[in-house]
């Protein structure tokens, strides 16, 4: 941003508009000064064409390991232990013959 004279990131919203992109200032701020979860492929796009870059240049791929799943055991993790609810059983009333 800063080699294209753009210091704020309010600087970005009315560019963002330009190309259909409509963002608040909360919004853009998180998208610049944290690490987003997401991001929308419309966005990314004006990104490219108002930094005059490539999404390579703003994408750092990075690997993220999985907390591990949960068994039907509840070996990981907290858990209820060896405590079980019984099963409910339903029965029919009694009819009077």
């Amino acid at each position: 941003m800063a080699t294209h004279g753009m210091y704020q990131t309010s600087d970005l919203v009315p560019l963002l508009a330009e190309r259909g992109v409509h963002l608040s200032r909360e919004h853009v701020y998180r998208l610049v000064a944290r690490t987003p979860q997401r991001l929308n492929m419309d966005v990314l796009a004006a990104l490219c064409e108002i930094l005059d870059c490539e999404p390579n240049d703003l994408l750092i791929p990075t690997v993220v390991e999985d907390k591990p799943a949960r068994t039907a055991g509840g070996e990981t993790g907290p858990g209820i232990g060896d405590l079980r609810p019984i099963r409910a059983q339903v029965r029919r009333p009694p009819t009077d013959a």
